[in-house]
């Protein structure tokens, strides 16, 4: 017996509708679709959001502000806390650790914030640092390296 065999079991299993194989089935002739019309054919019916030509609702609402969804750039939050209790040993700590470590995914811009507490001096790189988290690494010596890109 193996993992994926335990649940759920066969007898709780819902069999599938099937539409159009009879009239003694219930679900013959027209399979459920009522006579005639744009739904009762084959890829009938119309698109999400359409409202039979009257002027959508997506379009009468008044728009306002500006997006940049397709040009925000989201950072990979890591807390220096974390950096330190991770790399312990280390002095400098730079992006390749940080993503060989899997602290961020593989070329993901990342941001240092100020959770946790900065013993050590140490030299951090990363794209970006909060203020707390520049102010904790340099008041315990270290540097704070940002990197462009």
């Amino acid at each position: 017996m193996r993992l994926h065999e335990l649940y759920p079991f066969p007898e709780e299993y819902k069999n599938r509708k099937r539409i159009g194989r009879g009239s003694g089935s219930g679900w013959g002739k027209t399979s459920g679709k009522g006579h005639k019309g744009q739904n009762s054919r084959s890829g009938g019916g119309v698109r999400p959001g359409f409202e039979g030509g009257q002027m959508p609702l997506a379009r009468r609402l008044p728009k306002r502000g500006f997006k940049n969804y397709p040009f925000r750039e989201v950072y990979a939050p890591v807390n220096v806390g974390q950096l330190l209790a991770v790399f312990a040993d280390k002095d400098e700590i730079t992006l390749v650790d940080i993503y060989d470590r899997g602290l961020a995914k593989n070329g993901e811009p990342i941001k240092v914030l100020g959770m946790g507490d900065v013993t050590k001096a140490v030299t951090i790189e990363a794209h970006r640092f909060s203020a707390s988290a520049a102010e904790k690494i340099a008041k315990a010596g270290g540097t704070a390296k940002a990197i462009e890109g």
